[in-house]
């Protein structure tokens, strides 16, 4: 079967949930992570929430 409707949920965020993740800065990665950092939510991508729970620094 196809998969249609992957990624759908992401399509009425802006730019389709791509930006600067705040904690590696890079540029047009899919941050849909939200992390507190430095006492204040920022939007992350994949691979720093999966640092951040694994103990692992940039």
């Amino acid at each position: 079967m196809s998969k249609s409707h992957r990624g759908k949920g992401i399509h009425d965020l802006a730019a389709h949930g791509r930006g600067v993740c705040a904690r590696c800065k890079k540029d047009g990665i899919k941050v849909l992570y939200e992390q507190e950092i430095d006492g204040q939510k920022a939007k992350i991508c994949k691979y720093c929430k999966a640092a951040i729970k694994n103990g692992k620094s940039v």
